[in-house]
């Protein structure tokens, strides 16, 4: 049996952006590079027949960064966005799915942010900024480049590309608004427009607009604001009134379940009121895909599953339809709705491409990872148990690998997952940053909690983490933990916590709370509230989470009581602290200042920043340091003194 090695979880692949042809035949999707070993990415398309009749075949090199297939009205022609032409610059291309060179379409000079194919197959929509004038090219050459808060701002614009004379026609009239996404009325009408105030989040007032394009005169018909994170505009028709659904956060926001909303677009005048469909659900909608022909599909997460659900007209609530095990994402439907797509994983089986009915079983397409198949991996276990104050909570126990729970206690380490508004579903565990399997093939028992303030289990669940991170959510973890001790799957003495973002917070969170972690890895995570809303990309929308913001006064403040840096004296366990130097989610600051508190108490630690990453590791080397090291950081301060593991020798 082969070894699971550093290089062989990097040097895969992974399929993303499937969309189904709208005939529902075929879908379309990318496969990427896991490990990116260059300065630029490198992807390819790929197509799949939705009934497995045949197998995948990739229509596109793969030398370059070709991604983000959309398929033309007729079906029979892919467009997608490719830097092929100059690295780091994306242009539009077509190719026919009858074979020969891919078309190059745009030779924008800043390059592509988005299209979309429109139904009367002569047009495109595209989003990108303004070509640059005289002026911007002088200063750039001159190097007179302040820049000014608010001035120069590169918002992404409309525009309509004539595929038979390839000219650019701009869409204006959204003022100085960012143009984020855009979906068509699916009889060929108009068009709706998603915009933000910056191209960036607003990190101080940060709102989303709709906006609804006619596409014969060019006019733009506001639709007002929409709800916070506004994401995913969908069109349906019902009793011959078009309507527009879109996901957001529930309000009051900022911190909650994601929800879906509802707005009545009549053809003239002012809009409906935005209707909450989703209110009162126990599980959270994930994604929505357009049908032409009836309602909206919605993916929605439910525990450690998904389901896919279908909007009903007169009660305008979302019925169950079918359920796919473990994690699906990414949800694409035909024209029909008869035939869907998504990207699905289970327990064993890593992301992949999958299709079907919605109300059947979908059937795996693509094969990206064939490899994995040959490896021993730990048995994962699902978990259900109550919090301390009675609430039901689930999560995921992966046992060693080839090891039984009659085997335990094992040394145990926990995995938070970030958001907080995230889920560890019930997929195959193995990733670039700490991951359950990578640890379990090492000997580890890993344990995955879902506590309160993540997505699965409705809107007040996901809310119960407002202004209070670190709380309840602490507790929840905790209960997990003592359980497993009780059962004998842990041993009390070799405990150890990590995670990524808003995981990583946590695990600095816990070792300022408790000695009883014998080890702790910090990836990219919060150690100051009050700083984050002061320099992260999300701004005010973090102090939804720490409770308040430095600017409010003096003080005392509710991001000092949540904040890491705040127990630093406290802390006894030894961290790894991981951080992305190029990071805007969570600035490098945030590890640094945590760094600085450590030495200062003289907490072993060790500090490691990884130049030109951003939020996620996504340099081959980088990845393969973060797997070795957190692996070995655990086998330092885990590993039985009785037994003969040489430290880090399993990470080689």
């Amino acid at each position: 049996m082969s070894k699971v090695t550093p290089q062989l979880i990097v040097d895969g692949a992974a399929p993303l952006h499937p969309v189904i042809s709208p005939d529902g035949r075929r879908v379309a999707y990318t496969v990427a590079a896991i490990g990116r070993k260059e300065q630029h990415a490198i992807s390819a398309i790929w197509v799949a027949a939705t009934d497995g009749s045949a197998p995948p075949r990739k229509v596109t090199a793969g030398t370059a960064k070709d991604f983000l297939p959309r398929w033309a009205p007729d079906s029979a022609s892919l467009f997608f966005g490719s830097d092929r032409v100059e690295r780091g610059t994306v242009q539009i291309h077509r190719i026919s799915l009858d074979g020969g060179e891919a078309e190059v379409l745009t030779t924008w000079t800043s390059g592509i942010s988005d299209h979309l194919p429109l139904a009367d197959g002569r047009l495109v929509a595209v989003v990108a900024a303004a070509q640059p004038t005289d002026e911007d090219e002088r200063r750039q050459a001159e190097r007179d480049d302040a820049e000014v808060w608010g001035e120069r701002v590169p918002h992404g614009r409309l525009w309509l590309l004539d595929l038979d004379t390839g000219q650019f026609r701009e869409v204006d009239g959204f003022g100085d608004r960012h143009v984020v996404e855009l979906a068509q009325r699916p009889d060929g009408g108009p068009l709706a427009v998603l915009t933000w105030a910056t191209p960036d989040i607003d990190p101080v007032r940060f709102t989303c607009d709709l906006h609804v394009v006619d596409l014969e005169t060019g006019k733009v018909r506001d639709l007002g604001p929409a709800a916070s994170e506004a994401s995913s505009p969908t069109w349906w028709n019902t009793d011959g009134s078009w309507h527009l659904c879109y996901l957001a956060t529930t309000p009051p926001g900022p911190v909650g379940g994601r929800a879906v909303f509802e707005l009545t677009v009549p053809e003239s005048g002012a809009a409906g009121d935005h209707r909450n469909l989703t209110g009162g659900m126990t599980v959270c909608p994930s994604g929505l895909a357009q049908v032409a022909d009836g309602p909206p599909l919605a993916l929605f997460a439910d525990g450690l599953d998904t389901a896919v659900y279908r909007l009903d007209p007169e009660s305008r609530r979302f019925q169950w339809m079918s359920s796919v095990e473990g994690h699906a994402a990414s949800l694409t439907a035909s024209r029909s709705g008869e035939v869907v797509a998504a990207l699905a994983s289970t327990a064993y089986e890593p992301m992949n491409v999958h299709a079907g009915p919605p109300d059947g079983r979908l059937i795996r397409l693509s094969d990206t990872r064939p490899e994995l198949r040959e490896l021993g991996w730990g048995r994962q276990e699902r978990l259900s148990y109550k919090a301390s104050d009675g609430l039901d909570l689930d999560g995921l126990l992966i046992l060693p690998a080839g090891r039984s729970r009659h085997d335990g206690p094992f040394p145990l380490i926990t995995l938070v997952h970030g958001g907080p508004y995230d889920r560890h579903a019930d997929r195959f565990m193995l990733s670039v940053n700490p991951s359950g399997q990578w640890l379990a093939t090492a000997g580890y028992a890993v344990f995955l909690p879902n506590p309160r303030g993540g997505e699965g289990h409705g809107h007040a669940f996901a809310a119960a983490v407002a202004g209070a991170v670190g709380m309840d959510e602490w507790t929840d973890i905790v209960s997990g933990i003592d359980l497993l001790i009780a059962d004998g799957v842990a041993d009390p003495d070799r405990l150890g916590i990590g995670g990524w973002s808003h995981g990583g917070f946590m695990a600095a969170w816990a070792v300022g709370q408790t000695s009883r972690f014998k080890a702790a890895v910090m990836g990219a995570g919060i150690s100051d509230w009050g700083m984050l809303v002061a320099t992260g990309e999300w701004g005010i929308l973090e102090a939804g989470l720490g409770g308040s913001c430095g600017w409010e006064g003096t003080g005392p403040h509710r991001h000092d009581q949540v904040s890491p840096i705040a127990y630093a004296s406290k802390i006894r366990t030894p961290v790894l602290i991981l951080h992305g130097e190029d990071d805007t989610n969570v600035p490098v600051g945030q590890a640094t200042y945590f760094h600085r508190a450590l030495r200062w108490f003289g907490v072993e630690h060790e500090f490691v920043v990884y130049p030109r990453e951003g939020h996620a590791i996504q340099e081959r080397n980088h990845q393969l340091d973060v797997l070795r090291r957190t692996r070995a950081w655990f086998d330092r301060w885990l590993a039985d003194p009785a037994s003969d593991r040489t430290h880090g020798a399993a990470a080689r």
